[in-house]
């Protein structure tokens, strides 16, 4: 059987549906675009352009409650499992601390304040790294006396058949 193939041209063929898609991409064919107004100098007879205020970072808080809620057995089972659970409506909630989610931090000590963890969240993890002070070597008692031991194997065949590598029986 053989069957008669005829050169596809731009209108019989698919090309024709993707040049109507794309169409408003070409330039002469696109629509205006809004208008984009550009800060001017301001002309020595004109009244003074005002400067543009730039948008200042959200330095607040994010506030958050720790709550003792008293649950039956089964929400407790939920609350276990899924680590949530919902709460009836008009249930009474015993805030036990309010604190910023961010830094971390009581309601108290830092109302007014900008959130310390959006400047800057070193404290999180005990100051600055390279400032931090090294850990202290433990002095051994005054009478004690070291006595060197012999060298641990860690890898191959005689750490396994010693146990360091493997759970004891």
């Amino acid at each position: 059987m053989t069957t008669a193939t005829a050169p596809l041209s731009s209108e019989t063929g698919r090309s024709h549906l993707q040049e109507s898609l794309f169409s408003w991409l070409d330039p002469e064919d696109a629509p205006p675009l809004a208008e984009t107004k550009t800060l001017v100098e301001s002309d020595p007879e004109g009244p003074p352009v005002p400067p543009v205020e730039e948008e200042r970072p959200d330095l607040s808080h994010v506030w958050v409650v720790a709550a003792e809620i008293e649950v039956l057995p089964k929400v407790a089972k939920v609350a276990d499992y899924r680590g949530s659970f919902k709460a009836t409506e008009g249930l009474r909630i015993d805030a036990l601390e309010v604190y910023c989610k961010g830094c971390r931090r009581p309601y108290d000590e830092v109302t007014g304040q900008d959130c310390a963890a959006k400047i800057d969240n070193r404290h999180l993890i005990g100051g600055d790294q390279s400032t931090r002070a090294k850990r202290k070597v433990p002095v051994p008692p005054r009478n004690a006396r070291v006595v060197p031991g012999g060298r641990i194997q860690r890898r191959g065949i005689e750490a396994y058949v010693g146990g360091v590598s493997r759970p004891p029986r």
